[in-house]
Parts: structure tokens; C-alpha cells; sequence
């Protein structure tokens, strides 16, 4: 079955535009879902909204919308104001720049979509934009209106088609600074980023997304299916993680080995921690025989 376009307009650049259609490159309904039921009937639950002081139910005429001003303090915004400051969709998408794909900071990424000429008429059009686009090494940013707002989509050739990506604006972004100022720049020796390097060298490899597999929603249809089934369900014992702390020089040569470091106490040698318990269980029977 076909998936219905998401968006239905044109791919404009200055006097060149030809119909195209959107459809979302991403999907989640794959993914297992649960319901709220009723662990007594079975039957699935539904929400209802409540008044946060009253507790009263709230029917659907008397729900609206109100901006917080301060804690406790609405300000109501009716429907027809929301409508009038909504931007209308002129169904164009508007090209108006082409800017080196590596210039693009990943953060900014949000939505993929797949844009697709809509019939044969503006087919030419298309594929001129998007071949002088793969020239050039370049991605498009133009700007289109998804559900009453405008977002800035960089679009790139993929394929025979074209690959659409809404993105983020800047207020959206936290400052990584925030995050990143406190860490500390240790002295790191020339032989442990060495060590570090041919360990990178090691598990080099290309960019295979069907090697990625989900454990989590895995065991989650295993366990829906054997729930279903009435079988019995097993649970893996979770690995205890070792609490010991490890050399850091040895932990990279070890991991360049292909192997487990040894586990090694934080704060005793491992011969003192083994050896003075023995010595006092030694005496202590020692002294039991004399005594006897």
C-alpha cells in the first residue's frame, strides 16, 4: 500500500518551479506499542481532562488555550488570534540559497522527507534542479510551511530524487558551552592517544544501517508473543558490572589485545587485600592446636 504524500506543492527556483510531492523518509509505527487498559475488564482506557485545582472533568466547549505568564497566571488565547497570526501555505517551496552541504552543523537536523515529482509534467524541472545540485556538491535551503508554521527544509539529491530536511532553529539549540565548559583538559600522555588510535584502527568499518538492531523492541515482541501464547517467560540474569577500577594504560593495550583488562582494587594492591585475611585464619587455627 502506498503511503499518501504528507505535503502537495511546488519546488520553485527563481523562475523554474515544477509540482512535487513530500512523504516522511521516517516512520514509527513499527515500533511495539501499549495501550492503558483495565487490569480487572480488559478494555482499554481512555484520558479525560481535569481541572488541576477543582478536579472537575473539563467538556470539550469549555477546553482553550492559555500562554503561562507566571506560575499559576494564563493569559487566554482565542482560536481566531491563533488563526491570524498562522502563516498561510502557499504551497511553494522556495529555494533561496545553495550553501556547501559540510557547512550544515547536524544539530540543526530534524525531520527527513522524500520529494518526489508529482507526475510528468514538471519532470524536466526536477531533474535539472537536482543535477545541478549533485554539480555543484551543494543542498538547497528554501523555505516551506508544515502545519501553519514555516520552517527552514535543506534540500539534497538522493537517488533519483530529492532529500528534504526541516530544520531547527537557532533558539532550539542549547549552548553546548553550558555543557562542555567545566571538563577539564587532563595531561594525556603520547603513547595513550597512540594506544587509543590503533584501537580506532582496529574497528574501522563503513556506515551500514542494517547492522543496527533495536535489543530493546526485540525482546519486547518476544515477550508480547510468548504473553500471547501463554508460554512461559524467561528473564537473562543482568551482568553485574565490576566495581574496581582499572588502569587506564592498561586498559587500552588490553582492549588493543582484543581482551577483558584484569580487575584491579581502587585502593589496595590485590596480594595485600588476599594475604592478611590468610595469615590471621593460619594463626588463629595455629593457636586453636596449641591451646588443645
Amino acid at each position: 500500500m502506498a503511503v499518501r504524500a504528507y505535503w502537495k506543492g511546488s519546488l520553485k527556483l527563481s523562475l523554474v518551479s515544477c509540482p512535487v510531492l513530500l512523504y516522511p523518509a521516517s516512520t514509527s509505527s513499527d515500533k511495539t506499542r501499549f495501550h492503558m487498559i483495565n487490569k480487572e475488564t480488559g478494555n482499554r482506557l481512555k484520558q479525560q481532562m481535569v481541572d488541576a485545582e477543582t478536579g472537575d472533568v473539563v467538556e470539550n466547549d469549555q477546553k482553550g488555550r492559555g500562554y503561562e505568564l507566571k506560575k499559576g497566571e494564563y493569559v487566554e488565547i482565542e482560536k481566531d488570534e491563533l488563526d491570524a497570526v498562522q502563516i498561510e501555505s502557499n504551497h511553494t517551496i522556495d529555494i533561496d540559497s545553495f550553501v556547501p552541504k559540510d557547512e550544515i552543523d547536524k544539530r540543526y537536523l530534524n525531520h527527513p522527507y522524500y520529494i518526489a515529482p508529482d507526475g510528468k509534467a514538471g519532470i524536466d524541472a526536477f531533474a535539472v534542479i537536482r543535477d545541478a545540485m549533485k554539480d555543484q556538491d551543494r543542498v538547497a535551503l528554501a523555505r516551506i510551511v508544515l502545519t501553519n508554521r514555516e520552517h527552514i527544509i535543506a534540500i539534497e539529491p538522493l537517488g533519483k530524487g530529492l532529500l528534504g530536511t526541516t530544520l531547527r532553529y537557532p533558539y532550539e539549540l542549547r549552548d553546548a558551552a553550558e555543557y562542555f565548559d567545566d571538563i577539564k583538559n587532563p595531561k594525556i600522555s603520547k603513547d595513550m592517544v597512540e594506544l587509543a588510535s590503533h584501537i580506532l584502527d582496529t574497528k574501522a568499518a563503513h556506515f551500514d544501517p542494517s547492522k543496527f538492531k533495536d535489543e530493546y523492541e526485540n525482546a519486547l515482541k518476544v515477550l508480547v508473543r510468548r504473553k500471547a501464547s501463554g508460554k512461559p517467560l524467561k528473564s537473562a540474569p543482568r551482568e553485574e558490572k565490576p566495581d574496581n577500577v582499572v588502569s587506564l594504560m592498561d586498559a587500552l593495550k588490553q582492549s588493543l589485545k582484543g581482551r577483558t583488562p584484569a580487575k584491579r582494587s581502587a585502593h589496595a594492591p590485590a596480594r595485600r587485600t588476599t594475604r592478611r585475611p590468610a595469615k590471621k585464619v593460619h594463626r588463629s587455627a595455629a593457636r586453636a592446636r596449641k591451646a588443645g
